[in-house]
């Protein structure tokens, strides 16, 4: 992903751990997969969650929506395309797709985040830097 890319994707072959006894994707997974698929977006831009802590933001999800459209079975090799909706303001917000090999969508989804001032423990605007790295 180039500096200025809005989108990004990533690919992982689903764990038996994550299925459940008919060997589907158990449900609550699928947050964690876009989890991995935003977390990598960030680092992807210069960005960790682990750096914005340390200089005093959370982001923790305020909304979260999986729309289920095909199941995700085990040993799927799955690709999770993580795309920035628009400029971040207080709030960022992501939407997501989960592919098959074959490029069909399996699973769509959507996630805000807050920025929060750790100190304060309010909302806050988005840092500039990350705001500098989305500058077209």
């Amino acid at each position: 992903m180039s500096k200025l890319s809005k989108t990004d994707e990533i690919q992982f072959r689903v764990r038996y751990g994550e299925t459940d006894q008919m060997g589907v994707v158990y449900h609550g997974n699928y947050a964690q997969y876009f989890e991995m698929g935003r977390t990598e977006w960030l680092r992807k831009m210069g960005f960790s969650y682990r750096k914005m802590e340390a200089s005093g933001i959370m982001l923790p999800v305020i909304s979260l929506s999986i729309n289920y459209k095909r199941s995700v079975s085990y040993d799927d090799l799955i690709k999770v395309r993580t795309k920035l909706v628009n400029k971040p303001t207080v709030k960022i917000e992501f939407d997501y797709e989960i592919l098959n090999e074959n490029d069909e969508i399996l699973t769509t989804g959507n996630t805000v985040l807050a920025f929060i001032d750790i100190n304060k423990n309010r909302p806050t605007r988005c840092p500039a830097y990350i705001l500098d790295q989305l500058q077209d």
